[in-house]
């Protein structure tokens, strides 16, 4: 976590622009399919696991992962570097509703930060207008609460127009924040089992989600590991 910020800070204090994307077990069985998707990921600068399934496997296959960095802790993370170096930053994603109240609860977290703007995430019959105002903000960091692939191909689609140093893709983060999504107990989270709270919270919609979504990436492991090994 605190070498994803400082590398994040650096690149941000040289106005280095950083494409920034998490990826879990969804994610990587997607991009399997979604050549769109795939692309969007492989454009990002900068990697990390969110998801200790993704760090199981990565060990099971000889990576030595240190820990996961899940987008809603390095979110926070970078909520207060932000607000420490006066950078400007911009919400975009959720409803009118959950966007505000996200605002309003980090404002009260980091009272020095500055807030650019925040813009709902329904919006892509004008793409093109929320852009220029992203640009016209002034934001140096940008963080997209969208559901995947919609965000990651935003992001990648726009990374030059946008006009910030910094843009990252936060998935339900403003739901939590706002308080609208509970998150699963630290335990569950470390015991990476965060997917299965999800399942307790949503299970008509999300048990077929993990079940196919898992079980294709446990064969995805077994072959990586024992057919690829000259890779």
């Amino acid at each position: 976590m605190q070498q994803t910020v400082d590398c994040i800070a650096a690149a941000i204090a040289a106005k280095q622009f950083t494409q920034h994307v998490v990826v879990n077990v969804a994610k990587l069985v997607h991009m399997q399919s979604d050549d769109s998707l795939a692309q969007s990921v492989r454009a990002c600068d900068l990697v990390n696991i969110d998801g200790m399934g993704v760090v199981w496997g990565a060990r099971f296959c000889g990576h030595q992962v240190p820990e996961r960095v899940a987008g809603v802790d390095l979110f926070q993370q970078l909520l207060a570097m932000a607000s420490r170096e006066q950078y400007p930053v911009f919400l975009l994603g959720a409803t009118d509703e959950v966007v505000a109240k996200t605002a309003e609860v980090v404002s009260k977290t980091h009272p020095e930060l500055k807030i650019a703007g925040v813009h709902h995430g329904y919006f892509w019959q004008n793409e093109q207008q929320v852009v220029e105002l992203i640009k016209q903000s002034g934001a140096r960091l940008l963080f997209v609460a969208i559901t995947s692939p919609k965000k990651e191909n935003f992001i990648n689609k726009w990374r030059d127009q946008l006009g910030v140093d910094f843009v990252m893709g936060v998935g339900g983060t403003f739901d939590v924040v706002a308080g609208k999504v509970n998150r699963a107990p630290v335990w569950m989270q470390n015991a990476g089992l965060e997917w299965f709270y999800r399942v307790l919270q949503e299970p008509g919609r999300m048990w077929k989600r993990y079940l196919l979504t898992n079980s294709t990436f446990a064969w995805l492991l077994l072959k990586e590991k024992f057919f690829r090994k000259n890779r």
